[in-house]
């Protein structure tokens, strides 16, 4: 129940059961969304843990996840629902040869025949509580769709020409995430409680990493997390996020590494980076000087 959640320390403790390692002020907007019902909208570098706090909700509080991943071009047909003509050919067809063909439209557009689409399996699925509406990077999307979702989210409702207007029981709790490669209308975010989702810092993420990986030696994690801090302050096409460091640590496990090298580095370097001028610039000589930099950072001042 979101109502059993009478503190911040309780939402940080349930993220953390999920191995979800977040910090006060990211947990109090979780704790705010939960008590005021109210949508989360997160923004920030993509492999921050945007993402991953909706599934760490959704599985601490037992309720379902329904994600709709937006993308260019998206619109409310493919988010709420579609008929499913193919079956329908099939069922005209078939009722024609019989010749029944009176109540041919009640029995096409009914149930059986229709396709739901995550807005509408969020309105119809109740079942062990509201679920957890996920709605992934909306600034892929276009500002017709924001409009649609807008009106969506105000009354959690939905309109079915043929079946009428269906509307949820109860709220679902709704997270939206943003990687910020557009603005998104501030009519949206009105509807939100914003929060700003950025790198974290040395000691957190070695807490995550410890969470997330929790095979990797003190040592390792630590040179893993030194090494990935200061590489974002390098000229970097796309800086590694929070997913990446766990990617590496784990690609390391993997591999049986103590600690780091500048050869592991180098032979590893596509669990961390994504583009290959990126790597290219990491190759060989800079690799050793980050490495040489990150530890001196671990050093007792």
């Amino acid at each position: 129940m979101t109502d059993s959640f009478q503190s911040i320390g309780t939402v940080q403790a349930l993220l953390a059961e999920q191995s979800y390692i977040a910090d006060r002020a990211l947990a109090t907007v979780v704790f705010l969304s939960l008590r005021l019902g109210r949508p989360i909208f997160l923004e920030g570098e993509p492999g921050t843990g945007k993402t991953e706090i909706a599934k760490a909700i959704a599985t601490g509080l037992g309720r379902r996840l329904i994600r709709l991943q937006c993308y260019e071009g998206l619109d409310s047909a493919a988010a709420v629902y579609e008929w499913n003509f193919a079956a329908q050919m099939l069922a005209i067809r078939a009722m024609e040869a019989r010749g029944e063909t009176q109540d041919m439209k009640a029995t096409l557009f009914g149930p059986d025949y229709l396709i739901e689409r995550p807005l509408l399996q969020v309105m119809r699925s109740q079942e062990g509580g509201p679920p957890v509406l996920l709605i992934d990077e909306i600034d892929r999307t276009d500002e017709p769709f924001e409009a649609f979702l807008l009106e969506a989210l105000s009354d959690y409702q939905v309109t079915i020409p043929e079946l009428g207007t269906i509307r949820a029981a109860a709220p679902p709790i709704v997270i939206l995430t943003s990687n910020r490669t557009r603005e998104v209308h501030d009519a949206l975010k009105r509807r939100c409680l914003y929060h700003w989702v950025g790198y974290p810092s040395y000691e957190r993420e070695l807490e995550i990493l410890g969470a997330r990986a929790p095979q990797a030696s003190a040592t390792l994690s630590r040179e893993i997390v030194a090494f990935v801090q200061r590489l974002r302050m390098e000229d970097l096409f796309k800086k590694p996020g929070v997913a990446e460091t766990i990617d590496w640590a784990k690609c390391l496990l993997a591999l049986d590494v103590l600690e780091l090298s500048p050869e592991i580095i180098s032979d590893t370097l596509g669990a961390i980076l994504k583009y290959q001028d990126d790597i290219a610039r990491l190759q060989g000589m800079e690799a050793r000087k980050i490495l040489d930099e990150a530890r001196q950072s671990l050093e007792p001042a």
